[in-house]
């Protein structure tokens, strides 16, 4: 797959390309991801800013050919099935809703879990991955079949893959196989007041 996100996508003042070039394809092409990548994508994680640096994401995986394979894979909808058939890696983010400090509740646990992500989704980018966020999952299942504690919330699910052919992809997904525009930064960045917000 060799899209040209500048055509797709045009910043409207100076931002690092890395960014604005992160998307979220769907064509992967089934093959495994190398231990180092692997562990590249968890350490840029690992650096993502959190309340109180108390880092409250974890990140369940399972490599495609595995035992646990299966068991991640079935959590997804069907919709997300059919390309995601492909990935070499699902995960699942679940954040601890507690600190451990002092076992309060921390506000702020998803919204440092989601900085995580947006660590490992630009190192996947970097790399030349296909790095691709869901909700379309089972999140009880997930919580039960993962046996994910009641401490834990969870978040998201990620498929993970080096780059597939746009033309293996069902024919309802490859004319959305393409990035995304954007929302210009005056329609969600507000001097003063949320009076205007709806």
């Amino acid at each position: 797959m060799n899209i040209d996100v500048d055509a797709f996508r045009k910043p409207r003042q100076p931002v690092e390309p890395l960014i604005y070039r992160r998307w979220s394809p769907r064509a992967m092409s089934g093959e495994a991801l190398a231990e180092h990548e692997i562990d590249a994508l968890f350490e840029a994680a690992r650096w993502a800013p959190s309340c109180f640096n108390e880092q409250p994401w974890r990140f369940l995986f399972a490599r495609r050919d595995t035992p646990s394979w299966q068991t991640f894979f079935s959590l997804l909808v069907e919709g997300n099935q059919r390309w995601a058939s492909n990935a070499a890696l699902l995960a699942v983010v679940v954040s601890r809703r507690a600190f451990e400090r002092n076992e309060r509740e921390s506000r702020t646990h998803s919204f440092d879990a989601g900085a995580a992500w947006q660590c490992l989704a630009l190192q996947g980018s970097a790399l030349g991955l296909v790095v691709h966020g869901m909700a379309g999952f089972d999140y009880e299942g997930a919580r039960i079949n993962l046996e994910v504690p009641d401490s834990y919330r969870v978040e998201a699910m990620i498929a993970v893959g080096r780059p597939g052919r746009i033309e293996d992809l069902d024919e309802s997904l490859r004319e959305r196989e393409r990035p995304s525009d954007r929302k210009p930064a005056n329609e969600f960045a507000f001097e003063g007041s949320g009076a205007t917000l709806r």
